[in-house]
């Protein structure tokens, strides 16, 4: 295969970031890493206490530990380069440092996607198939699905990239964006981008609105078993945990579809950056709160840790 940089006239690109205002550098330096703390902190702290705790060895936690690992990759793709871009001013990155943003960007992407709505049929046959539960949600079948989603997505990136490569660029390399990611570099290139606009419409499209539907049918009918239930309390629990998730899917399949199902034409760089960093940095941060902050399993076995780090340092200092 012919190598990237001998189908382009650059080998680096230049990325504009948030904002040109100097004043506004460190606050969002310190904004951004604030975020990708907690984003790290909570995503790798629910990867720890699932494989540590054996109760919550259960369908719903093990797609929920793949989630926060998505998203822990998801946002470490992405935010690391824009904290180091206004730390020290340098906002180049190289043509295959750019591609590699790009591929691992839109992978993660497709398998939160994915995930998400795994997670909703998981729920759903929980809440409406609960006698069949054990023998619908067997751990092979999980590995199974996880497995398919983690191929999907990469195969689905893989397409894209494959499209990029053969894109010359020579209009300029100076992205007006904050990282790597499709519309923008479209707007560069000299190619004719009809055909990748086209495959990216309709991967975007099967992507999106495939997981959309699953997760809308999956709630439909928990809500209609949720009806069912006699008391008023149970019902007001399950219909709030069910209304944060599909916040959480609501702004993350909502900004998708607003940066990727229109013409490149149509794109405002302002709101496109907006936009970015809900899907990049802020619901990567918010999916611990909402998934497991609320959750007692969760909670209890957040405690028994730190009961047991405690009980071992006690130890060492008698």
């Amino acid at each position: 295969m012919t190598s990237m940089e001998n189908r382009t006239e650059v080998n680096e690109f230049i990325l504009m970031g948030l904002a040109d205002v100097p004043e506004l550098q460190v606050p969002l330096l310190i904004i951004f890493t604030f975020i990708y703390l907690i984003t790290l902190v909570g995503n790798l702290g629910i990867v720890t206490l699932i494989s540590w705790d054996s109760h919550l060895h259960t369908p719903m936690y093990f797609f929920l530990c793949n989630l926060s690992l998505v998203d822990f990759g998801f946002s470490s793709t992405v935010t690391p380069k824009v904290m180091a871009g206004l730390l020290t001013g340098n906002k180049v990155i190289s043509y295959n440092g750019c591609a590699a943003q790009l591929f691992f960007f839109g992978a993660f992407a497709t398998i939160e996607c994915y995930l998400l709505a795994s997670m909703a049929y998981d729920r759903h046959v929980a809440v409406c198939k609960p006698l069949h539960y054990t023998t619908t949600m067997t751990s092979t079948i999980c590995a199974y699905l996880a497995t398919a989603v983690y191929i999907y997505g990469f195969l689905t990136s893989s397409i894209v990239m494959g499209n990029i490569i053969k894109l010359s660029f020579c209009r300029s390399n100076i992205i007006h964006h904050f990282f790597c990611d499709v519309p923008p570099l479209l707007v560069l290139s000299c190619s004719d981008i009809h055909i990748i606009e086209s495959v990216i419409f309709v991967l975007a499209s099967f992507n999106a609105f495939f997981p959309i539907l699953a997760i809308f049918t999956s709630y439909l009918l928990i809500f209609i078993a949720i009806l069912r239930i006699h008391s008023a309390e149970g019902r007001q629990k399950a219909f709030s945990t069910c209304a944060s998730h599909l916040t959480t899917v609501s702004i993350f399949y909502g900004t998708i579809i607003f940066m990727y199902l229109q013409p490149s034409s149509n794109h405002s760089m302002d709101s496109d950056k907006m936009a970015s960093v809900f899907y990049t940095m802020v619901i990567p941060m918010l999916n611990p709160l909402i998934y497991s902050l609320r959750n007692k399993d969760i909670k209890n076995s957040f405690r028994k840790a730190v009961r047991g780090q405690q009980l071992r340092l006690d130890q060492l200092l008698s």
